[in-house]
């Protein structure tokens, strides 16, 4: 029997380039069931989508409640009609028109986003941009995401690809990114390119902690064990977290000067670096920013942490008419 109440509960869907995470949410932003499913980004297109359904499919015939739609964040350009273009992170994706496929299958309404802007919706309803009029979300993992809230509303720029932060370019010498371009931010934070980072510099530190906790066994270098590393204060792992902050830093001053936004939310699963990561980004934006934004500038970590993505889907459809 369906539970009903003043309530309302959806299904959201935050795809990453590793896992897909599914959640019910309800309007006061209470997470109840959670699954995570394996992307199978490798395995194509088609692969990713039944991946998707499967874990809708578990949530709606388990709910005890209503559900009255479902959001979805996905990465790359989401345009206004539902199409996914070209997703750095999906291998062999071109244009996907995820929402009318998603939609046809399960007859309900789905509200189709770019992952950062659902964890920026996100954090903005439930979490650390609550009562904030403007602010731009970074969200850390296998790639680098941004979304731009401006004046309570969701910057999607003229065709649905504003915030894309990790496509900013810091190094216009640096490596190949996955975009095509160079040098972007993405190819030195995200969680990938920091592991081949530290593989390729590891043996210069014999002494680091990192050795311990992955007992020499050199492919489980993760950035969960780097964050652990630097909460036992291995100088290593804090030269690791330091240089993250001051790359971020760097970019995010330019945002700055690009947007006079004075409020940046960190998120993802990178952003477990914590408090250390935080204050180096918060330090390298006050050396680069115009000297009267300087005192206004302000980092702060996401709320919602792991959770930012499917929260955020879920408001795509609780809040549509209110961003």
């Amino acid at each position: 029997m369906v539970k009903t109440n003043k309530l309302r509960y959806v299904i959201g869907a935050d795809i990453g380039g590793t896992d897909i995470k599914f959640g019910i949410v309800d309007s006061e932003g209470r997470l109840y069931r959670k699954i995570s499913l394996n992307t199978k980004a490798l395995e194509g297109v088609n692969e990713v989508i039944a991946q998707l359904k499967k874990g809708i499919k578990i949530l709606l015939q388990s709910s005890p409640y209503k559900i009255d739609g479902i959001g979805i964040g996905a990465p790359g350009t989401v345009t206004p009609i539902g199409t996914v273009e070209y997703p750095p992170n999906l291998p062999n994706w071109k244009i996907v028109n995820l929402k009318q496929i998603i939609e046809k299958e399960f007859s309900k309404k789905v509200k189709l986003e770019n992952d950062a802007n659902a964890a920026a919706v996100g954090e903005m309803f439930f979490g650390a941009g609550r009562n904030k009029n403007s602010f731009i979300m970074v969200t850390l993992g296998t790639g680098v995401g941004g979304g731009i809230i401006l004046n309570k509303k969701l910057f999607r720029g003229e065709f649905g690809a504003a915030g894309e932060i990790g496509h900013m370019s810091i190094d216009f010498n640096g490596s190949l990114c996955r975009c095509g371009s160079l040098g972007c931010i993405e190819t030195f934070v995200g969680n990938s390119y920091l592991v081949n980072e530290v593989k390729d510099s590891f043996k210069l530190y014999p002494d680091s902690k990192i050795y311990e906790l992955i007992n020499n066994d050199l492919p489980l270098i993760t950035p969960k064990i780097i964050s652990e590393a630097a909460k036992l204060n291995d100088n290593y792992a804090l030269e690791i977290v330091e240089k993250m902050g001051s790359r971020l830093g760097f970019a995010l001053a330019s945002a700055a000067n690009l947007t006079d936004i004075n409020l940046f939310i960190i998120g993802g699963g990178v952003s477990g670096f914590g408090r250390i990561l935080i204050t180096s980004i918060n330090k390298n934006i006050k050396l680069r920013v115009l000297r009267p934004i300087k005192p206004r500038v302000k980092v702060l970590a996401a709320k919602l942490k792991n959770n930012a993505g499917i929260k955020g889907a879920s408001a795509l459809v609780l809040f549509e008419n209110k961003f």
